[in-house]
């Protein structure tokens, strides 16, 4: 079974700021992410030495060690490839742009509808932008792994956990959610569809 690897950010930990700082981009990347990935590999450990049989398991409790921390792996590996340096005035590129219109009437609807997700889930997880057969869908993701839409890919994340943001936003994410959309890097949104 292939192992789960801690890739290096795409960019420097202050990148970001001061929409993020350098402090929260350590410590989500070398601390939480870094934890899932351990965590995603020890569940692929236990389930490589069941299959040869030289452990038993308690099958669910593995495959949920596995779908929680394999999901929160591949979501954090997703969110740091959509965001780059803050700009003001972010705008979709023009390719975005023609399939946000399509699927969502308009960019300040995705914009809109995006953000209440985000803000609204219950308690931690994730605001997702799924590229389906039928076009792009926003979805929520409680945790890393509950509500996911089967069979379709994220190609947007927002980490809405509280160690994405609490150091610097405190218990305000809405704040954190609208100063988000100046590190949305469109260029990264517009290859995942397609």
């Amino acid at each position: 079974m292939s192992k789960f690897t801690l890739n290096p950010l795409p960019y420097a930990y202050e990148a970001l700021e001061p929409v993020i700082s350098k402090q929260i981009m350590e410590l989500h990347h070398d601390k939480h992410h870094a934890a899932y990935v351990a965590g995603a590999n020890a569940a692929l450990e236990k389930l490589e030495k069941a299959r040869a049989g030289e452990i038993e398991i308690n099958t669910r409790e593995v495959m949920r060690d596995l779908s929680f921390n394999a999901n929160g792996a591949m979501m954090h590996d997703i969110f740091w490839k959509v965001m780059r340096a803050p700009t003001d005035n972010n705008l979709p590129t023009e390719k975005a742009l023609v399939v946000i219109n399509r699927d969502y009437g308009s960019f300040d609807a995705f914009q809109k509808e995006f953000s209440a997700a985000a803000s609204q889930v219950e308690g931690s997880g994730w605001a997702v932008v799924y590229n389906t057969p039928g076009g792009l869908m926003t979805g929520q993701l409680e945790k890393h792994n509950l509500l996911a839409l089967n069979g379709c890919l994220p190609i947007l994340a927002l980490d809405v956990w509280e160690h994405a943001y609490y150091l610097q936003y405190l218990n305000n994410r809405a704040e954190y959610v609208k100063q988000w959309w100046q590190l949305v890097n469109w260029n990264e949104f517009e290859k995942a569809l397609g």
